[in-house]
């Protein structure tokens, strides 16, 4: 945190390099977090790659009052959350949407099994209530605290462990109902 204090310092008084350091420690996170909410590599990479956009051309107002990834993080989920809405209004949601992350491996077969898994997970977690399931990837993904979340949502920490306990269980349920098939 304070390394991040002085980065964004640094890069306020025109340091370019803090900037670049801030960008290679936070890329991988948030793409990881893009993809959570949008689960299309392209899309999520302009979601990223906007978000560090915003936060160049804003820098002389931003004041780091927080951590900045979990600034960062729930910029990346604002505009995840703006597409996905988008998306949404263009068409209806259909599974189609949701295409198999594509990686290159020395075991094709364990990422074919791990892209099946992904896609049943991106499908269970669109029938779950937004706020239960943003709760979920600002945590597991975007590695924000409850206290972090519920400060962002303005609620108290209780509601977003509730969000995160009830949004756990409907997820086993989808994913159990799903695998008896």
């Amino acid at each position: 945190m304070l390394e991040d204090r002085l980065l964004v310092w640094k890069f306020k008084k025109g340091n370019k390099d803090s900037f670049c350091r801030i960008y290679e420690k936070y890329r991988d996170n948030l793409l990881r977090l893009a993809m959570s909410f949008i689960n299309e590599t392209g899309t999520a990479e302009d979601v990223v790659h906007d978000v560090f956009v915003s936060f160049i051309h804003d820098i002389e107002k931003f004041r780091l009052t927080g951590s900045l990834k979990g600034y960062l993080a729930t910029c990346v989920a604002n505009r995840a959350r703006n597409v996905n809405r988008k998306y949404k209004r263009m068409q209806n949601l259909s599974s189609n949407w949701f295409e198999p992350l594509k990686r290159d491996s020395e075991n094709p077969s364990q990422w074919i099994t791990c892209s099946e898994d992904l896609k049943l997970l991106a499908g269970a977690l669109t029938k779950i209530p937004d706020n239960q399931r943003e709760t979920i990837i600002l945590h597991l993904q975007g590695g924000m605290k409850f206290r972090e979340i519920a400060k962002y949502h303005e609620i108290s920490i209780r509601t977003v462990q509730s969000r995160y306990r009830i949004g756990l269980k409907k997820l086993r349920s989808i994913l159990n109902s799903q695998v008896e098939k």
